[in-house]
């Protein structure tokens, strides 16, 4: 029997596929630490816990599609605190930001159109392309600006009859880049311009490392019926595995369109979005401590990759990523041998290599990508395996 050609298209994940190298060197006594996969370890707040555990109904039914009302409540009173004004109509609660991204993308595009986005991408953007049937154009940004944006003519020379939306990341994963307002107001010239759709996947909202008070595209009034803000609780909340996302526009024909696609997967499971709404409704004060802990974690990692010979680092402004340049012709090849066949006192790293986050993978063949998700002591020890590793690499 035949499969279809979509799924023989299905990349196949180069994070994934270091897995089971990993899985080997813990059953050989090796500790393998993980800065290759944006998963937290500040720990979920209790008040998720609780609000499943004091839930106390004789039936669990379906939820409506659009999600339940005390959550449609709680995330658009959040919205207001950073100056987004919307109607519980504007907002949909999706399986996760995957779902509410895949659903963006099957409202604008049809088969054969294209989205554009910045090179590199999140590179589990590429399967949900692949699913949609839609294709992707890139226009480039480099290390050497911290990834921030080109200007305005290298992205209009990407765009052409089939493109029907620009899908920005901000801040970004896998760069840690956030947007200026400038940058903001030079998509949003184009958008409209050009009569594009922006997707916005703003996951990492509360992770920005300046003092400037948030400013995204949410918050740019001209924009709002081109606009659709994809997020989550994942990362705000340490909460990835509950799998509650939204999609928010003020466009009623593409609310409309998306609320055809939530009513064919009928809800989102109850007991997920009855916590979410009790994340939403605490005392979102401890935002601010968690960010002043990735704060800090960003400073740290970045001082240490400063002092690495050979190394091109930036400072990422958000997010809990960054993508250095490594001194090697090939960064898979070099992070394979390390997990594979290296180890500091009986430790090793994981990383994230970066072609995966490129569509031409040649351009991100020394980059990889870190994610500073543990505590300090942990970095210490992984760039100290990282210094050592590209050193032994180097000599071979």
């Amino acid at each position: 029997m035949k499969i279809s050609d979509r799924i023989n298209k299905m990349p196949i994940s180069s994070i994934m596929e270091l897995y089971p190298i990993a899985d080997k060197r813990k059953s050989e006594g090796i500790t393998v630490h993980h800065l290759n996969i944006g998963d937290p370890d500040i720990k979920t707040p209790r008040e998720f816990f609780d609000a499943i555990k004091n839930y106390d109904v004789e039936t669990i039914g379906y939820a409506p599609a659009r999600g339940i009302s005390e959550l449609l409540d709680s995330q658009r009173k959040y919205y207001e605190k950073f100056g987004i004004i919307i109607e519980n109509e504007d907002l949909l609660i999706t399986n996760g930001g995957s779902e509410a991204l895949i659903y963006a993308l099957l409202t604008v595009a049809d088969f054969g159109d294209n989205i554009l986005t910045t090179e590199p991408y999140y590179a589990n953007y590429t399967p949900m392309f692949v699913q949609t049937g839609v294709e992707v154009k890139t226009f480039p940004t480099r290390v050497e600006d911290g990834f921030h944006l080109p200007d305005k003519k290298t992205i209009t020379d990407a765009i052409d009859e089939k493109t029907k939306a620009i899908l920005i990341s901000n801040p970004s994963n896998p760069t840690g880049v956030v947007l200026t307002k400038e940058e903001l107001f030079l998509l949003t010239e184009i958008a409209l311009e050009h009569n594009l759709f922006i997707i916005s996947d703003e996951v990492y909202r509360e992770f920005i490392y300046s003092d400037e008070e948030y400013f995204g595209f949410g918050n740019i009034k001209e924009l709002e019926q081109n606009l659709i803000i994809v997020d989550s609780i994942s990362k705000r909340f340490s909460a990835c595995g509950v799998r509650i996302g939204s999609l928010m526009s003020k466009n009623k024909s593409v609310i409309d369109g998306v609320m055809s696609l939530a009513n064919a997967r009928l809800c989102v499971p109850t007991i997920e979005m009855i916590g979410a709404a009790a994340l939403y409704n605490m005392d979102l004060n401890i935002l601010k401590s968690i960010n002043e802990e990735y704060r800090n974690r960003r400073d740290y990692i970045i001082s240490r990759l400063k002092n690495i010979p050979g190394v091109t680092v930036y400072e990422p402004e958000g997010a809990f990523y960054v993508m250095p340049e490594l001194p090697v012709d090939d960064a898979d090849k070099f992070c394979k041998w390390m997990l594979k066949e290296y180890s500091l006192d009986d430790e090793t790293l994981m990383l994230a290599t970066g072609a995966s986050f490129y569509q031409n993978e040649e351009k991100g063949k020394s980059q990889v990508r870190i994610a500073y998700i543990k505590g300090i002591e942990v970095l210490d020890k992984s760039m100290s395996i990282l210094e050592n590793a590209l050193q032994e690499y180097n000599s071979l």
